[in-house]
């Protein structure tokens, strides 16, 4: 009963924002088009289809406004004005009662509030769809006061969260049965990979995991600061971490009147984007205003502060290696070689014509080559890309996909602190030091490591193994013939192996340095 009443709830929401004309009209039953313009009769539907979808989303709730965000960063499958319109969704949700959060708090930690901190702000400084953060004094495992941020989960939200997604569920089954864009736009994957976001997001225990590996990551970088996870005091409804003090990095009156240089401070944030993705395949995958701020203290003045790290992404090598060659071929304006990283990825169908995608991804990139690189945007580069791969049934990566969406934010904030940032110079030594570790000594050090223990424990059973299959060679067993091959197709490789580390130390040096100078001077 109240899955229906829910029903029809959204279906009056709908109706009232002519969401269903949105949906009927993409339809291929003529008879479904026809019932479009009947339903549309007497109703004024003149707001842009993008704003009326936004605005009913917020009306729906929490649920769904976090919904059209996630949708904001498919661009692959959304048209750009839709898209655009979603990205404006806000987390301006009211709080919940101070009682409630206490109440969960004493619940997660089994004791009274008042042993757990030695002072609590009854007054939330953040509310959000999914939780909302108070202000505390908590007294560590050394007996020292630490001021902490203690982030409490919002009630009802996982059973709340169930109910709709079953909605969701059901609904985008029929879009995609009916709809002629619903197999293109995969509503039920949609819904998926939205279920995935919002237990991921709800689990506070994964989140503190990710803000210490991201925190570990970035310990010798002095341009940003992490909050610490206090780990005793860490649940899936609560956590505890370090209180962090800056200002919101949109207010740049106020970081000007601090003394923050704005144009280094661009910089700093695009290389540690950078950072993230390029050395570490480990990036924070929410990175809007809302979850940025800038230190003000003298100390550390014009320091990054990151928060909610709920959302992350990871980078494979092959990712990495994928998307490092992909901006380089870009600036060579070598299409052709664009076209087949594509094709090479595997995400392209196997019957692709190289040559029709080449020409497809030259009328997207070439139009940006007239303009000042300065101007160049990496992350719409990438979006274009993604929308032309669309028509040659491209399957998107999630990962690539919130790496596009995260780049596209670090863009957009970092032209907003300074207009003239050249974002190809900042990028370009990340880019350029990561082609270099793949043919320089680093890399055949990192794979020699990774492979000594296989060596290690092959290297002496050889011997024995050898021994067995020369006493039993007489035998036509034809598995015992199958491991001795194998045996000494693996002996092979190791003596290969090694001349290769005894007579060829001085080439490779040399080796090395033409690439690096190829790489420095055709590639960049």
């Amino acid at each position: 009963m109240t899955r229906f009443l829910r029903g029809l709830a959204i279906l009056w929401i709908a109706l009232r924002y002519g969401l269903d004309e949105l949906v009927l009209s993409s339809f291929r039953q003529p008879w479904l088009r026809t019932l479009t313009r009947i339903v549309t009769i007497g109703r004024k539907l003149d707001a842009p289809r993008g704003q009326r979808l936004r605005e009913a989303l917020e009306t729906l709730g929490p649920i769904y406004v976090k919904l059209g965000q996630v949708l904001s960063t498919r661009r692959d499958l959304l048209p750009p004005d839709v898209a655009e319109e979603l990205a404006r969704l806000q987390d301006r949700v009211p709080p919940f009662p101070v009682e409630v959060a206490v109440a969960t708090i004493e619940r997660a930690f089994r004791r009274p509030i008042d042993s757990v901190f030695v002072s609590f702000d009854r007054v939330p400084v953040a509310s959000a769809s999914i939780a909302q953060v108070h202000f505390a004094v908590l007294r560590d495992r050394n007996g020292h006061e630490r001021e902490v941020a203690v982030k409490v989960r919002r009630p009802g939200m996982l059973a709340a969260i169930e109910k709709d997604l079953a909605l969701m569920a059901m609904t985008a089954g029929w879009v995609e049965n009916l709809s002629a864009d619903g197999k293109r736009l995969k509503p039920r994957e949609v819904v998926g990979e939205f279920n995935k976001y919002l237990h991921d997001e709800l689990d506070f225990v994964r989140e503190a995991a990710n803000a210490a590996q991201l925190r570990r990551n970035m310990s010798g970088l002095d341009i940003v600061q992490i909050p610490e996870m206090f780990w005793d005091f860490c649940h899936p409804d609560v956590v505890v971490m370090e209180r962090m003090k800056g200002v919101p990095v949109n207010q740049i009156d106020r970081l000007r009147a601090a003394g923050v240089d704005m144009k280094r401070l661009a910089r700093d944030g695009v290389t540690l984007f950078f950072t993230q993705v390029f050395r570490d395949g480990f990036f924070h995958a929410d990175m809007h205003p809302g979850n940025i701020q800038v230190s003000i203290d003298p100390q550390s003045l014009g320091s990054y502060v990151l928060l909610d790290f709920g959302i992350v992404g990871t980078l494979t090598e092959f990712d990495k290696d994928y998307l490092a060659q992909n901006f380089t071929a870009f600036f060579r304006r070598d299409y052709k070689r664009v076209a087949e990283l594509h094709v090479e990825s595997g995400w392209v169908p196997p019957n692709t014509r190289v040559d029709e995608l080449e020409s497809a991804i030259r009328a997207v990139c070439e139009p940006y080559f007239d303009r000042p690189l300065k101007d160049l945007s990496l992350g719409m580069v990438l979006m274009r890309l993604f929308q032309t791969s669309r028509r040659f049934q491209v399957e998107i990566q999630p990962q690539l996909v919130l790496l596009q969406k995260t780049l596209l934010n670090i863009e957009g904030l970092g032209r907003q602190l300074d207009p003239d940032l050249d974002l190809w110079s900042t990028a370009k030594p990340f880019l350029e030091k990561w082609m270099i570790d793949q043919v320089g000594p680093k890399k055949l050090f990192t794979t020699l490591r990774d492979q000594a223990p296989h060596y290690a424990k092959l290297l002496p059973e050889l011997p024995r193994l050898l021994h067995e299959f020369l006493q039993q060679r007489g035998q036509a067993d034809p598995r015992q013939h199958q491991l001795a091959e194998e045996l000494l197709r693996a002996q092979q490789r190791t003596n290969k192996l090694l001349q290769r580390l005894i007579y060829g130390g001085m080439g490779f040096v040399l080796g090395l340095l033409a690439m690096q100078i190829v790489i420095r001077v055709r590639i960049f």
